[in-house]
Protein backbone atom coordinates (compact mmCIF):
# COMPACT_ATOMS: atom_id res chain seq x y z
CA UNK A 1 0.00 0.00 0.00
CA UNK A 2 2.10 2.99 -1.17
CA UNK A 3 -0.28 5.67 -0.13
CA UNK A 4 0.91 4.82 3.50
CA UNK A 5 4.47 6.56 2.28
CA UNK A 6 2.34 8.98 0.23
CA UNK A 7 0.51 10.04 3.44
CA UNK A 8 4.21 10.08 5.48
CA UNK A 9 5.74 12.11 2.54
CA UNK A 10 2.62 14.17 2.67
CA UNK A 11 3.07 14.70 6.65
CA UNK A 12 6.44 15.62 6.35
CA UNK A 13 5.78 18.59 4.02
CA UNK A 14 2.82 19.75 6.12
CA UNK A 15 4.93 19.36 9.26
CA UNK A 16 7.88 21.90 7.40
CA UNK A 17 5.23 24.54 6.42
CA UNK A 18 3.71 24.13 9.88
CA UNK A 19 7.21 24.62 11.52
CA UNK A 20 8.46 27.26 9.19
CA UNK A 21 5.61 29.45 9.97
CA UNK A 22 5.15 28.72 13.96
CA UNK A 23 1.75 27.06 13.82
CA UNK A 24 0.18 25.53 17.32
CA UNK A 25 -1.67 22.94 14.69
CA UNK A 26 -2.61 22.30 10.89
CA UNK A 27 -7.03 22.23 10.68
CA UNK A 28 -6.81 21.48 6.95
CA UNK A 29 -5.14 20.11 4.35
CA UNK A 30 -6.01 20.35 0.46
CA UNK A 31 -4.25 18.08 -2.24
CA UNK A 32 -5.57 17.97 -5.83
CA UNK A 33 -5.18 14.51 -7.87
CA UNK A 34 -5.86 13.26 -10.88
CA UNK A 35 -7.83 9.73 -12.28
CA UNK A 36 -4.76 8.65 -13.48
CA UNK A 37 -2.20 9.61 -10.31
CA UNK A 38 -1.57 6.03 -9.60
CA UNK A 39 -3.26 6.85 -5.70
CA UNK A 40 -6.20 5.05 -4.79
CA UNK A 41 -8.98 7.60 -3.46
CA UNK A 42 -10.04 5.79 -0.46
CA UNK A 43 -6.66 3.49 0.67
CA UNK A 44 -5.42 7.43 0.56
CA UNK A 45 -7.97 8.17 3.16
CA UNK A 46 -7.52 4.80 5.50
CA UNK A 47 -3.62 5.97 5.46
CA UNK A 48 -3.90 9.48 6.41
CA UNK A 49 -5.29 9.00 10.12
CA UNK A 50 -1.99 6.37 10.53
CA UNK A 51 0.17 8.48 9.14
CA UNK A 52 -0.80 11.83 10.84
CA UNK A 53 -0.88 10.64 14.13
CA UNK A 54 1.31 12.08 16.86
CA UNK A 55 1.92 14.74 13.77
CA UNK A 56 0.80 18.49 14.63
CA UNK A 57 -1.71 17.34 12.33
CA UNK A 58 -3.20 14.65 13.85
CA UNK A 59 -6.63 16.22 13.88
CA UNK A 60 -6.84 17.89 10.52
CA UNK A 61 -8.97 17.12 7.80
CA UNK A 62 -8.32 16.05 4.74
CA UNK A 63 -9.95 17.75 1.64
CA UNK A 64 -9.10 15.77 -1.75
CA UNK A 65 -10.24 17.58 -5.07
CA UNK A 66 -10.30 15.84 -8.36
CA UNK A 67 -8.92 17.25 -11.45
CA UNK A 68 -10.19 16.07 -14.99
CA UNK A 69 -7.89 14.23 -16.97
CA UNK A 70 -6.86 16.91 -20.26
CA UNK A 71 -4.70 16.32 -23.37
CA UNK A 72 -3.74 18.65 -25.98
CA UNK A 73 -4.17 17.13 -29.57
CA UNK A 74 -0.81 17.34 -31.74
CA UNK A 75 -2.83 17.03 -34.54
CA UNK A 76 -5.51 20.26 -34.09
CA UNK A 77 -4.19 21.55 -31.28
CA UNK A 78 -7.20 21.64 -29.30
CA UNK A 79 -7.34 21.17 -25.85
CA UNK A 80 -10.19 19.23 -23.89
CA UNK A 81 -11.25 17.31 -20.83
CA UNK A 82 -11.12 13.42 -21.90
CA UNK A 83 -11.60 9.92 -20.02
CA UNK A 84 -9.04 8.40 -18.37
CA UNK A 85 -9.32 5.60 -20.39
CA UNK A 86 -9.86 7.21 -23.57
CA UNK A 87 -7.62 10.21 -24.36
CA UNK A 88 -8.80 11.42 -27.52
CA UNK A 89 -9.25 14.77 -28.89
CA UNK A 90 -12.78 15.79 -28.40
CA UNK A 91 -12.51 18.42 -31.56
CA UNK A 92 -10.97 16.00 -34.41
CA UNK A 93 -11.16 12.78 -32.42
CA UNK A 94 -7.57 12.24 -33.02
CA UNK A 95 -5.98 9.50 -30.78
CA UNK A 96 -2.49 11.30 -30.95
CA UNK A 97 -2.63 13.77 -27.70
CA UNK A 98 -0.20 14.73 -25.10
CA UNK A 99 -1.61 14.42 -21.87
CA UNK A 100 -1.84 17.57 -19.84
CA UNK A 101 -3.07 17.34 -16.57
CA UNK A 102 -4.90 14.44 -14.52
CA UNK A 103 -1.95 12.76 -13.20
CA UNK A 104 -1.11 14.80 -10.94
CA UNK A 105 -0.66 15.02 -6.83
CA UNK A 106 -0.53 17.81 -5.46
CA UNK A 107 -0.62 19.27 -1.54
CA UNK A 108 -2.77 22.76 -2.29
CA UNK A 109 -2.66 24.42 0.69
CA UNK A 110 -2.28 23.94 4.39
CA UNK A 111 -4.36 25.84 6.81
CA UNK A 112 -3.14 26.90 10.06
CA UNK A 113 -3.65 27.69 13.72
CA UNK A 114 -0.84 29.71 15.05
CA UNK A 115 -0.36 29.84 19.14
CA UNK A 116 -1.74 32.88 21.01
CA UNK A 117 -3.59 34.56 18.23
CA UNK A 118 -6.46 32.41 17.80
CA UNK A 119 -6.11 32.87 14.10
CA UNK A 120 -5.76 30.60 11.34
CA UNK A 121 -3.63 31.10 7.71
CA UNK A 122 -4.11 29.46 4.71
CA UNK A 123 -0.70 28.98 3.11
CA UNK A 124 -1.37 27.70 -0.54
Amino acid sequence: MHELAICQSLMDQVETIASERNAQSVTSIVVAMGPLSGVEVQLLKNAYPIASAGTIAENAELVIEYLPVRVKCTQCGSESDTLPNKLICKQCGDWRTTLISGDELMLMSVELEKPKESTTEAVH
